[in-house]
């Protein structure tokens, strides 16, 4: 409650929030929200314009726009969302595994990030879709090859910085077990930090999985994909420009409301970072803005 709270206090982060939600609610029930067959050929309706029938009109194939639009929340979002969870969780375990007990522990795995991260993620990635061939799976497994190293190293800076305070020390000296220190006290400190990082990648892998999407290396026909999409309307883009812009702005829009949400999630989980500081009455800065509106009186 005292999330959403701070959230409706935020215009821009609210009308965020409501996007992703009902975008993720009406990708999950798809079925339901579509007027029709995403899959559905009809080559009489072949590039027909938007209808009351059909809202965004139809394809080459005369299939349904908005039909593949809602289906392709699930490819584009839901389930780039399942492979982003994945990859914060073993970055998690690792990242609290290297920044707790440190030692020989903290430079195995820190090395293994160290080679990971030593190459390009794009690069990386397309190195791993050549190995195990076209597809979104495929594209799903590479982005947890290649993110959960990233997650590692900063998790691991998070925990290190927490693991100096006091009341941590604390219970080491009292001989509380190390399972339950991080339980207790490290996981619910740093879990800001790591709402944080994971809100602002999601937005980032979106755009990733599209464009790979786009190149033919994601989702196949005839299944629905926003990238794919705008593959399929390339060659019309300039006879029929609004097959391209229904999944350009399904994107931009997703994308943006990511993006905002983290950086409102950002100043919530982190109050120094608020955007306004209300001076104290009595401070130097509030009896300057007082002289200046006595000069300007």
């Amino acid at each position: 409650m005292k999330f959403l709270k701070s959230i409706s206090q935020d215009k821009i982060a609210a009308i965020s929030f409501i996007v992703i939600v009902l975008t993720m609610i009406i990708g999950t029930f798809a079925p339901l929200f579509s007027p029709h067959d995403p899959n559905g050929v009809n080559m009489g309706l072949r590039y027909a314009p938007p209808s009351l029938e059909f809202l965004l009109g139809n394809d080459h194939l005369g299939r349904c726009i908005l039909s593949r639009i809602i289906f392709g929340i699930r490819p584009s979002i839901l389930w780039v969302l399942g492979a982003l969870v994945i990859s914060v969780l073993i970055g998690a375990v690792l990242g609290f595994l290297a920044g707790y007990f440190r030692g020989k522990v903290d430079a195995i795995i820190m090395r293994i990030c160290d080679i990971m991260l030593s190459f390009p993620g794009y690069v990386m990635t397309l190195a791993i879709i050549g190995i195990l061939g076209i597809g979104l799976g495929n594209i799903l497994i590479a982005f947890i090859i290649v993110k959960w190293a990233w997650f590692a190293r900063v998790i691991r800076t998070s925990v290190m910085q927490y693991s100096e305070l006091e009341y941590v020390k604390f219970a080491k000296s009292v001989g509380i077990s190390n399972l339950t220190i991080i339980r207790k006290h490290l996981i619910p400190v740093t879990f800001a930090d790591i709402a944080v990082i994971s809100s602002s990648s999601i937005g980032s892998m979106i755009l990733q999985i599209s464009g790979f999407s786009f190149l033919g290396l994601g989702i196949q026909a005839p299944n629905a994909e926003w990238g794919m999409m705008l593959n399929e309307a390339r060659g019309v883009m300039f006879t029929s420009p609004e097959l391209m812009l229904a999944p350009g702005l399904a994107i931009i829009l997703v994308v943006s409301a990511f993006n905002f949400l983290a950086d409102s999630l950002q100043i919530i989980l982190n109050p120094k970072l608020s955007r306004t500081i209300k001076p104290k009455k009595n401070s130097p800065f509030s009896k300057i803005k007082n002289q200046e509106k006595e000069v300007a009186g």
